[in-house]
């Protein structure tokens, strides 16, 4: 085993103590990642998260509430023009119903998700939103409803709604196009999180690491873009392929860079929700503890009805889509535990 050499240590020591680096200090840690140098970001995350907060993994209750989307996006199992499919749309007495699951199972953060489904309108939503408020006291509403205009955040924000996830998907207008469809656009995806920020969200970014086309450059622009917006969440998780798309056949990003991610994000910004994700864990069975070794503090447990799991398939061999949801928490809980780490239900608001 081979030591980082010193240049490289004092790069991490620097990013540590002065939460930045120019761009080629960033390109300097991505060309000469090590299973070594990797070790020691770890834990300089560690080490950076642990006076915030603690060993506390906070987690979130996800209802995925429609697998239908007006969008094609290139890399995802539920783009419009997938015709394999079967589409669900979670009626809103039912997402109140699974929401209050979950408030009962102790969840004081509820995340909706799902396609940008035209059903869900202001109204609809709102009113989703504003029940769940009343009927779980001290929850927190998160939506990873896609691109709204301002007018509609405004509304779901005044409805209670606090958090919002909109990953950017890459920093890079050119990569953002050889992802998408001509319909969207890298500046209107930018605009959304603006106006999120500016209507009054803790707003959640994020990537996809190893995603097709992607470059070391563009990691630098990531790790860029996290030091300039510090995005409040910053959801990043291994591509996966899925068989139904026009990348079925593209390699899947890796375990190790994503570990490696979430480690540098830490120290850009010690202070964000930096979640484990559900694609991490299904890369490698225990791929949101090492998340959590890694830096990470957040996991998000699936809420949806049983029924409907499997149909949410953004990516192939998503895990967890059998569980209950007590199941599943119980689960999370025992992993934790094992790593030292323990799971906490309250809101888990950034602490800042």
């Amino acid at each position: 085993m081979s030591q980082p050499s010193a240049e490289l240590v004092a790069l991490v020591d620097q990013l540590a103590s002065e939460h930045h680096l120019d761009d080629e200090g960033y390109r300097a840690l991505l060309a000469n990642r090590s299973p070594e140098l990797a070790e020691l970001l770890a834990e300089k995350a560690v080490e950076a998260r642990e006076p915030i907060y603690g060993k506390k993994v906070f987690v979130r209750g996800l209802i995925e509430i429609s697998n239908i989307c007006k969008n094609d996006c290139l890399y995802c199992g539920i783009r419009r023009s997938n015709t394999n499919v079967e589409r669900y749309r979670l009626e809103p007495d039912t997402i109140v119903d699974c929401a209050r699951e979950g408030w009962e199972l102790g969840f004081r953060t509820i995340v909706l998700q799902g396609g940008e489904d035209a059903y869900y309108a202001d109204e609809v939503l709102g009113d989703v939103v504003r029940r769940i408020c009343e009927s779980c006291p001290d929850t927190a509403v998160t939506l990873s409803m896609g691109e709204r205009n301002r007018e509609s955040y405004q509304h779901l924000f005044d409805a209670g709604a606090s958090r919002y996830l909109l990953r950017h998907e890459t920093a890079n207008p050119e990569h953002y196009a050889r992802l998408h469809p001509a319909t969207m656009s890298w500046e209107h995806r930018m605009q959304c999180l603006r106006d999120l920020r500016e209507v009054g969200f803790q707003v959640g970014a994020g990537f996809m690491v190893g995603s097709p086309f992607q470059t070391m450059e563009h990691l630098v622009q990531e790790l860029r873009f996290v030091e300039d917006f510090k995005p409040d969440m910053c959801g990043i998780g291994p591509f996966i392929p899925h068989h139904d798309t026009p990348f079925r056949d593209e390699p899947a990003g890796t375990l190790d860079m994503t570990l490696y991610l979430l480690s540098l994000i830490r120290l850009i910004y010690p202070n964000v929700l930096l979640p484990a994700t559900t694609a991490l864990g299904t890369i490698d069975p225990r791929g949101r503890e090492k998340g959590m070794l890694a830096g990470a503090n957040v996991v998000m447990p699936n809420l949806s009805p049983v029924a409907v799991r499997k149909q949410y398939e953004l990516y192939d061999n998503k895990i967890c889509t059998g569980e209950e949801s007590a199941q599943c928490k119980g689960c999370l809980g025992l992993r934790m535990n094992l790593i030292g780490y323990e799971i906490s239900v309250d809101r888990g608001d950034i602490r800042k």
